[in-house]
């Protein structure tokens, strides 16, 4: 099966010409991070909201039961097939879950790619995920990917899509961007922003804790006569300040101060409260972009779904079980070059969070009394 490439002259003018790639296509954000790595460092691995959406959708694809059907599944060979590829997919390659590697991959730079290795007998050995960041496609002539570039460092590796015998080697999984024809769209672009709100509002709440242990206001030299305060006097009251009523343990200490100085509080702006508010509008945006219900974050103020059961059920729905129907798909083409026919789905009655749609599934089916069994088990996808 030849999938990359044109293949003859005479049907090679069947596909249009593509355009070629422009790296991933992430546009800069002024001072937000503009690179993958830079928007994992100040994203997933500074931001504890965008890490744990992350890891909802990540862990749960990876923690989500897969069934294998195809051809031929009731025999002796079937099961064998099954059992094979079963083991493929749990199998963790170099200490990486398979499953939850490449949803990590899919949900944040919006590529996955997948080497399968080949044992000495020619069959399915290993599945390896690859770096996204590292794999970059070498397109031909005409803009149809021809190979994989991957790169570590100075060090380059050209991976060919498909072995001597036609088989694929290296499987291409992208999510759909509208502007390139080779890379998929990830989120991590699409929260960068949200992510920069929340790091800086962070660091501000941080720098007013910091400064809320010393008092809060300014310190006024008012003698009447109009003079002002010598060098001398300057230091002499800062070096007072800083030494007797900064810091935490001088926290609510009482002021003694001299003729011609007065005290005058000061309090947060409404703006400076306001930060509060911007926090967990941008918190909420990051779930959004991750496409996790902000319930599941513990985000305060989200009543848009009845409770928590409704909201890990929207999860399951929209966010991983898509996921991992994607992932299925695409190593069941690429698996489908040694099996015909095979396919790989999720196992819808294995996930807790949707058993209750399951039993009424099964109630209303086995309550229908004009199908006959193969058809209840069909409907049932058994």
């Amino acid at each position: 099966m030849k999938w990359f490439g044109t293949k003859a002259a005479a049907s090679g003018d069947a596909r249009p010409v593509l355009a070629r790639a422009w790296g991933t296509g992430a546009v800069a954000l002024g001072e937000w991070p503009a690179s993958y790595e830079a928007q994992l460092r100040a994203g997933v691995m500074g931001n504890a909201v965008a890490q744990r959406a992350m890891r909802l959708v990540s862990e749960g694809a990876g923690a989500c039961a897969i069934k294998v059907r195809g051809p031929n599944m009731d025999s002796g060979d079937g099961a064998r097939v099954d059992a094979r590829v079963r083991a493929l997919i749990a199998r963790a390659s170099a200490g990486q879950g398979l499953m939850e590697t490449l949803a990590c991959h899919l949900l944040l730079h919006g590529n996955a790619y997948v080497q399968l290795i080949a044992g000495a007998d020619g069959m399915p050995a290993e599945l390896f995920a690859l770096r996204p960041e590292r794999v970059s496609v070498e397109a031909d002539a005409r803009g149809w990917p021809a190979a994989y570039l991957y790169r570590v460092g100075e060090s380059v590796t050209r991976l060919c899509p498909e072995d001597g015998a036609g088989r694929t080697s290296v499987l291409h999984i992208r999510a759909l961007h509208p502007l390139d024809d080779h890379y998929g769209l990830g989120c991590a672009g699409a929260a960068a922003g949200a992510v920069a709100i929340h790091n800086a509002a962070s660091v501000w709440n941080k720098a007013l804790l910091d400064n809320a242990a010393r008092p809060s206001g300014a310190m006024v030299y008012d003698p009447g006569d109009g003079s002002v305060l010598s060098p001398e006097q300057f230091e002499r009251v800062k070096r007072e300040m800083e030494v007797a009523f900064a810091g935490a343990a001088n926290a609510g200490r009482p002021m003694l101060l001299e003729g011609g100085l007065s005290w005058k509080a000061m309090s947060l702006t409404p703006a400076e409260m306001d930060f509060v508010g911007l926090k967990s509008a941008a918190a909420r945006e990051i779930a959004l972009a991750f496409g996790v219900p902000p319930m599941l974050m513990g985000l305060p103020g989200d009543n848009a779904y009845a409770n928590y059961r409704e909201a890990n059920k929207a999860l399951w729905r929209q966010a991983i079980l898509p996921l991992v129907g994607k992932i299925g798909a695409g190593l069941a083409q690429g698996l489908g070059t040694w099996w015909p026919g095979l396919a790989i789905e999720p196992d819808l009655d294995a996930v807790p969070a949707l058993s209750d749609e399951r039993a009424a599934l099964w109630e209303r089916v086995a309550g229908a009394d004009f199908l006959s069994a193969e058809e209840k088990k069909a409907m049932l996808g058994l």
